[in-house]
């Protein structure tokens, strides 16, 4: 039996390449500003006529509203958001979806797809097969449709891109990880595709090839998939989680990039902070090259 032994070691500093752009990050009680021209933002309150931080995060100006982001937090949905969620349980004429928020959201009976794509209203016989459609424990992507006065989120499938998802791999990051875009579903060049949810939730999987509209976004394919496509899937689930340990933003490119760093070391050597780190690095230097 192979047994990998390390002795303690003193951590190296990581040079930070985001040096020109400095951030300004705040503790909960921060003073943010003193000037009485700025309009008070989210994750802040007035304090004896100052503007103070209520929670730990990077502030953010937009034009003379002031708000403070947090780096870690549950997932605050907005519409249009793309999201990957887990059913957890089935009620009269909706879902509840569990979406990394602090309460569960909500997909309506009437905001899915029906099998075949019929549009008519939803009747009694549908209510009765709803479990037929997404039962407990499946795994949905879909989009935010509307925020209720709660907070919590009402969900829709209303598209043959969004639905039940099948066989891969979902890692869980941090939210504000996720770097917004206008496409969240790639189809990576190494031959797998990615859902890469607003709210943490990463979903890994066999690029497809036909997709059967017949089906409405619930058909899932039980084919076994092959070696070659779960080592891809392997490794760029490793990748996501070094990147995320190393708090670099997650979209398409920066996925990439670390999936061709990681080329030359073996897919369980990956998640080893040296090997880590020296992907993460290269991985930076070529996002920064692309930028420049």
């Amino acid at each position: 039996m192979a047994v990998d032994m390390r002795l303690p070691a003193v951590r190296k500093q990581v040079p930070s390449f985001s040096e020109a752009q400095e951030k300004h990050l705040v503790v909960p009680g921060d003073v943010i500003t003193t000037d009485v021209g700025f309009m008070r933002g989210h994750g802040t309150y007035m304090d004896e006529e100052k503007l103070t931080a209520s929670v730990a995060g990077e502030v953010e100006r937009v034009n003379k509203l002031i708000c403070v982001q947090p780096l870690k937090t549950r997932f605050n949905g907005e519409v249009g958001d793309v999201v990957v969620g887990r059913i957890t349980e089935v009620q009269l004429k909706r879902w509840k979806v569990e979406t990394n928020s602090r309460l569960d959201s909500v997909l309506l009976l009437s905001s899915v797809n029906l099998p075949g794509g019929e549009l008519r209203r939803r009747s009694v016989e549908d209510e009765l097969t709803m479990r037929d459609y997404l039962q407990e424990g499946d795994l949905i992507s879909a989009e935010v449709q509307s925020v209720f006065s709660d907070g919590a989120l009402s969900l829709h499938t209303r598209s043959l891109k969004y639905g039940k998802l099948g066989q891969g791999v979902l890692v869980q990051v941090s939210p504000s990880l996720v770097k917004r875009q206008k496409t969240h579903f790639h189809n990576l060049m190494c031959g797998a595709s990615i859902i890469l949810g607003n709210n943490g939730y990463i979903w890994l999987y066999p690029t497809p090839g036909q997709q059967d509209e017949e089906a409405g976004g619930y058909y899932t394919s039980l084919e076994p998939i092959s070696l070659a496509d779960r080592e891809v899937i392997s490794r760029l689930r490793n990748c996501i989680l070094a990147l995320a340990a190393h708090k670099v933003l997650l979209y398409d490119t920066s996925v990439l990039y670390c999936y061709e760093s990681s080329k030359p070391h073996k897919i369980k050597n990956i998640l080893k902070p040296e090997v880590m780190e020296e992907i993460v690095m290269e991985t930076r230097q070529r996002l920064l090259e692309q930028v420049g």
